[in-house]
């Protein structure tokens, strides 16, 4: 299975668009990574703002009774 002349000009287009070309695929790879820069920072600010509230001593409690028999019925139905 050799590669013809087209084949090569095919390959040489592609890579010129790819590697080159008019800039276009090296702005759209600047402008997500500046997404991905500016997603982190929003989840690292996130972490911030929710920490002062997690170490208040505020423990959250979970109910650990058991079900009464008309409770476990409406939870089987649904």
């Amino acid at each position: 299975m050799g590669l013809s002349g087209w084949h090569l000009l095919i390959l040489a287009l592609v890579a010129v668009l790819v590697f080159g070309g008019s800039g276009r695929i090296s702005s759209i790879m600047g402008d997500m990574a500046k997404g991905i820069k500016s997603f982190k920072k929003g989840l690292s600010e996130d972490d911030e703002d929710e920490s002062p509230r997690a170490s208040n001593g505020d423990p959250r409690v979970i109910d650990q009774r058991p079900l009464q028999s008309s409770e476990r019925d409406k939870t089987k139905t649904g």
